[in-house]
């Protein structure tokens, strides 16, 4: 496992691109084909799921580019600007399509020109209240659009929050760890040092019976030779 401080940013990047690849694929064909509409609307729908994915790929990367050291962040925080630029744009291209499929669907519907009379030569249905429908329709979708944008920002907040508690829980719980092990190196060297002592100990006791011994044996020779004479 790669522990450099830069791998997961590596990882968020290199799943970034895939989703933007993905994206650009649909986009540019299935999305963008003059096919069946619901087949159109099907493939904005992924492509809308795949940007809130690219999104929260983009929110993890300003999160890791935190831990990544200062001389290596200004070329992560240029890749995480370009990262921003290409999320915008394809946001962006998906809005312009959706807008234009709402649009065919409005005018191929059927039934909105309606039957001229006398007092509408031109049908019930006017290129006004066709264009007022259109634009109903569009301000709808967007409205859409920012809801789900908001609550992909709500989210994207909680999930950083998330992750800076268990940032700080990482670091206290490894905090604890070097505390517990500098705790463990203090006692191996009490214990290193007590058994010093007693072995200490134990030679004195050695040489203290041993002079014992030799000044009781210098007394009883010298009694010997005291006695004798």
């Amino acid at each position: 496992m790669d522990n450099s401080p830069t791998a997961l940013f590596d990882s968020y990047e290199s799943d970034f691109k895939q989703i933007i690849h993905s994206i650009r694929d649909k986009l540019e064909g299935d999305a963008k084909d003059a096919g069946q509409g619901e087949q159109r609307k099907a493939a904005l729908r992924r492509v809308e799921m795949e940007l809130d994915e690219a999104d929260e790929m983009v929110s993890q990367m300003e999160i890791e580019i935190q831990g990544i050291p200062q001389s290596l962040r200004p070329s992560y925080q240029s890749r995480v600007k370009a990262s921003k630029a290409d999320l915008t744009r394809y946001k962006k291209l998906s809005k312009d399509i959706y807008a234009q499929l709402s649009r065919a669907e409005l005018l191929a519907r059927p039934g909105t020109r309606g039957t001229p009379t006398s007092d509408e030569p031109y049908g019930a249905t006017s290129d006004r209240t066709r264009l007022l429908a259109g634009t109903e329709l569009l301000e709808d979708g967007s409205r859409r659009l920012l809801d789900s944008q908001r609550i992909a920002l709500e989210t994207e907040e909680q999930g950083a929050d998330i992750l800076r508690s268990l940032r700080g829980q990482r670091e206290q719980i490894q905090n604890a760890r070097d505390t517990l092990q500098r705790a463990d190196t203090s006692i191996d060297r009490a214990s290193g040092t007590l058994k010093k002592m007693i072995r200490r100990m134990y030679q004195q006791r050695v040489v203290t019976a041993a002079i014992i011994v030799i000044l009781v044996l210098l007394i009883l020779v010298i009694l010997y030779f005291k006695l004798v004479r």
